[in-house]
C-alpha cells in the first residue's frame, strides 16, 4: 500500500470518529433534555395532585414556579372559584350586623292612619292594618270616661255584642245597633213585645238571645234609676266615681278582667242583667272609661289620666 493511500485511509477513520462522537453527544443531550422535561413535568402533576389531594387547604398558595396551567384549565378554574369563595366570606363579614335601609324603593307602604297625632305611637294591639273604624275608636273614644246614660247602655250592649266576634265588627255595626235600639233610649227599649225583638233580629241578623237581653237589660237599668238616680250613679259607685289609672308597658300585660269587673259583674248578674260576665264587664268598663287601660307609650294615655286627675 502506498504512502498516499495510507494518509486517504487514516484521514477518513477520523472523520467517522468525529461523525459518531458527535452523534454520542446528540443522543446524551436529547435524553438529559427528556429527562429535565419529564421531570418538570412530574413536578408540575405532583402539585396538580396536591392541590386535589383532601389536605389541600383552600386560599393555599404554589410558587409561580410551578402553575403553569393555562386558562381555562381546571386548577385554574379551582384557582378562581377559591378567590370567589373569599371575597364572598368578606363580604359577608363587612355587611354583618347591618339591617336593610328603610329608603329602599321596595319597602311596604303603610296604610295612612285616621288624624296622626305627633309622636301617635299607639296601643300595641293596633297594627298599619288595623281598620280605620277600629283606630278612630281608639283614638277617640277607648278610656275617655263616659257619663251620660245611653252612652252607658250603648257600650254595655256593644260590650256583650262583641263576644264571640270582635271589636272592629261590632263597630261597624254599630249605626244598626243605634236604630234598631232606639238611640238605645232604655224607656222605649224596655218595651219591646216578642214581635218587635223577632222582627229586630232578621232584620240585622242579631241573634235573638242578644236581642232579647238588651231588651231585658234596658229593663234593669230602669230598675237601677229608681235606685240609684241614674245608671252613672250606679256603675261610677263601684270606683268611687274616679277611673282607674294602670301602668302597663306591654300589650300582653293588660287583663282580659280583674277583681273589680268580677265584683261588678256578680252584683249585675244578681240584679238580673244578662252578658255581663267579668270579661265583658272589664271591656266596658275600659270602652266607657272606667279604667284608663292604654299602654303608657300610647300617646292617649296621658290625655286620658289628665282626664281622671282634671274630670
Amino acid at each position: 500500500m502506498s504512502r498516499t493511500e495510507t494518509v486517504g485511509l487514516t484521514r477518513r477513520g477520523m472523520l467517522q470518529s468525529s461523525s459518531c462522537n458527535r452523534l454520542v453527544n446528540c443522543s446524551e443531550s436529547f435524553k438529559r433534555d427528556s429527562v429535565i422535561s419529564n421531570g418538570g413535568s412530574a413536578k408540575v402533576r405532583g402539585s396538580l395532585e396536591r392541590k386535589k389531594s383532601k389536605s389541600f387547604k383552600e386560599g393555599e398558595s404554589y410558587p409561580s414556579c410551578l402553575i403553569t396551567e393555562a386558562p381555562g384549565s381546571i386548577a385554574a378554574v379551582r384557582r378562581e372559584e377559591v378567590a370567589a369563595q373569599q371575597a364572598l366570606r368578606k363580604l359577608k363579614i363587612a355587611h354583618y350586623g347591618r339591617s336593610k335601609s328603610t329608603l329602599s324603593n321596595n319597602s311596604s307602604k303603610v296604610v295612612p292612619l285616621i288624624n296622626p297625632q305627633p309622636h301617635s305611637q299607639r296601643c300595641s294591639f293596633l297594627t298599619p292594618t288595623s281598620d280605620p273604624v277600629y283606630v278612630a275608636y281608639h283614638d277617640e273614644e277607648w278610656g275617655v270616661p263616659v257619663h251620660d246614660d245611653k252612652t252607658l247602655f250603648e257600650l254595655l250592649t256593644l260590650s256583650g255584642a262583641q263576644v264571640g266576634s270582635d271589636w272592629t265588627s261590632t263597630l261597624r255595626k254599630r249605626h244598626h245597633f243605634r236604630k234598631a235600639f232606639m238611640e238605645f233610649e232604655a224607656e222605649a227599649v224596655a218595651k219591646f213585645s216578642e214581635k218587635e225583638i223577632n222582627a229586630i233580629s232578621i232584620e240585622y241578623k242579631v241573634d235573638i238571645s242578644k236581642v232579647r237581653g238588651v231588651v231585658e237589660n234596658a229593663i234593669k237599668i230602669l230598675e237601677v234609676k229608681k235606685t240609684f238616680g241614674s245608671l252613672e250613679r250606679y256603675l261610677w259607685g263601684f270606683v268611687n266615681h274616679k277611673p282607674i289609672s294602670t301602668n302597663y308597658k306591654l300589650g300582653h300585660k293588660i287583663p282580659v278582667k280583674t277583681s273589680k269587673s268580677e265584683s261588678i259583674s256578680k252584683d249585675m248578674v244578681r240584679r238580673g242583667f244578662r252578658f255581663v260576665g267579668p270579661t265583658v264587664v272589664h271591656s266596658f268598663m275600659q270602652a266607657a272609661g272606667l279604667t284608663n287601660d292604654h299602654l303608657l307609650t300610647c300617646y292617649r294615655h296621658t290625655p286620658c289620666t289628665l282626664l281622671i286627675t282634671n274630670p
